[in-house]
């Protein structure tokens, strides 16, 4: 067993990982709940959003407990060996919801462990461990993706066909789906259960970008066609197993990046109520709800790539002040180019980048890239400026930004609404140039957080997203 040793305290903030600090082993679910407001995440645009969760309990675990809170086996051998017989023969007469449950009050009570120690506690030897500012709570992370590893099953559902379920766009602005659903259905990711018995989360392997790409036309692109399917997909299911009634759909999610994947509750709201939606347009003025659902990175990948150049430009090689080279697509960008656009050396704004200079070496000659969003709230830009080494002022209304449960992105980026985009470069002529270096430093750190690897690997984007999709899994107790 491998321990790391101590290193110094972060306080831990009221977001999502608090979850795992009050009494967390939560009854079984039902329709009266309790609004907890303050477990939402405190970045910009959220502190009017509530969401209900389901009620706690106070029973930690279902088996008997050891000497030690956290799970840890008692020193003594002769209590251990008598603890671990009673253990075993009341496991043999568990359910399979109850060993399921019993595994996750295990794992939260090993990250409560970790941020009372401040210290991690694995069966093997780690390769990264998350330290520094970057992180809300580098120790609660840490355990918690260990956590992860060792006890998270996912089920993927095997109905429907091809091209519109099991199937993704694996390339260009939608890629996330089809990367992260080849990741959990090619058959060699360790998350994926060999039976649903065994699962602690149920996967909808639909794809929205390949149903608006093969079957809506004008005018019916904003009619309600995507949310029919997506609930008739449901409703088959949750006929044919009792995995989504047991839990109210709490413990089953979907990916989707495409702009319209939001609407697919419009429908019918309350069979959605509890239904993990993991989006790229993470709009939290368009019933996006930062505990329930998750954010996830846009990203644009290029054919035969897995995302955009890395570059390692040191800072005192990077002239530009600012750059932002796209269309015009959507209010935020119109500002942007009214007050921007071929006007200023320093913070430097085109619509079309001159034909003598390359997009990604203009990233990686910049300070600061601007990071507006289009038509919705995500861009691709935000990982193209973290993979370019250059630090994201991401300039957006409403938006909640990725992984925010672990990550604390004002360590790494500037956010500013769109009624501040007059004052760009004043606001990064303000940054002290001690503080542009240490920004800069952590944009390299949370780099792995943002690439793509296939097969995937720890604490990648694709991981982040599982990551994601376990802490709220951990949010949740099924009936016995």
């Amino acid at each position: 067993m491998a321990t790391s040793s101590p290193t110094r305290f972060v306080i831990f903030p009221a977001i999502l990982f608090l979850i795992v600090l009050i009494p967390l082993y939560l009854s079984p679910i039902n329709r009266n709940q309790n609004i907890l407001p303050h477990l939402l995440p405190t970045h910009s645009n959220l502190s009017e959003t509530t969401h209900q969760t389901l009620q706690t309990s106070s029973s930690p675990s279902l088996l008997p407990k050891n000497d030690s809170a956290d799970g840890v086996p008692s020193t003594s051998t002769d209590g251990a060996r008598a603890t671990n017989e009673i253990r075993k023969r009341f496991r043999e007469k568990m359910s399979h919801v109850e060993r399921i449950e019993e595994g996750l009050a295990r794992a939260r009570a090993a990250i409560r462990r970790a941020i009372r120690t401040r210290n991690y506690t694995s069966e093997k030897d780690e390769a990264f461990i998350p330290r520094g500012d970057v992180y809300r709570n580098p120790y609660a992370f840490h355990q918690s993706h260990i956590e992860m590893e060792k006890r998270f099953k996912i089920w993927a559902y095997r109905e429907g066909d091809q091209p519109l379920m099991h199937d993704g766009p694996s390339n260009d602005i939608y890629a996330i789906e089809g990367q992260f659903m080849d990741e959990i259905e090619s058959g060699k990711s360790h998350f994926l259960a060999r039976h649903p018995d065994e699962a602690n989360a149920f996967y909808i392997p639909m794809s929205l970008a390949r149903i608006v790409h093969f079957i809506y036309e004008p005018p019916h692109y904003y009619g309600k066609w995507i949310p029919r399917l997506v609930t008739d997909y449901i409703n088959f299911v949750a006929d044919k197993y009792p995995y989504w009634n047991r839990s109210k759909g709490a413990d089953h999610f979907l990916v989707s990046c495409h702009d319209w994947a939001p609407d697919v509750s419009a429908l019918k709201p309350d069979l959605y109520k509890h239904f993990i939606r993991a989006l790229c347009n993470a709009n939290t003025s368009e019933r996006f709800h930062p505990i329930r659902d998750i954010s996830i990175p846009e990203i644009n990948i290029p054919r035969g790539k897995l995302g955009p150049p890395h570059l390692d430009q040191p800072p005192n090689k990077r002239p530009i002040l600012a750059f932002f080279a796209g269309g015009a697509h959507g209010y935020v960008r119109s500002v942007l180019f009214k007050y921007w656009k071929e006007k200023d050396d320093e913070v430097q704004v085109f619509e079309r980048l001159p034909r003598n200079r390359n997009y990604s070496k203009s990233m990686g000659d910049s300070k600061f890239c601007l990071c507006p969003s289009g038509y919705e709230v995500a861009s691709p830009r935000i990982v193209e400026a973290i993979a370019a080494g250059c630090v994201p002022m991401i300039i957006c209304d409403h938006y909640s930004l990725p992984f925010s449960d672990v990550l604390d992105w004002s360590k790494f980026s500037i956010y500013i609404t769109s009624d501040k985009i007059p004052e760009i470069k004043k606001i990064l002529k303000a940054v002290p140039t001690e503080t542009y270096l240490e920004m800069q430093k952590r944009v390299k750190q949370v780099q792995r957080h943002f690439a793509i690897n296939r097969p995937a690997k720890p604490y990648d984007m694709l991981h982040m997203i599982l990551h994601s999709v376990w802490l709220r899994r951990l949010n949740v107790r099924l009936p016995s």
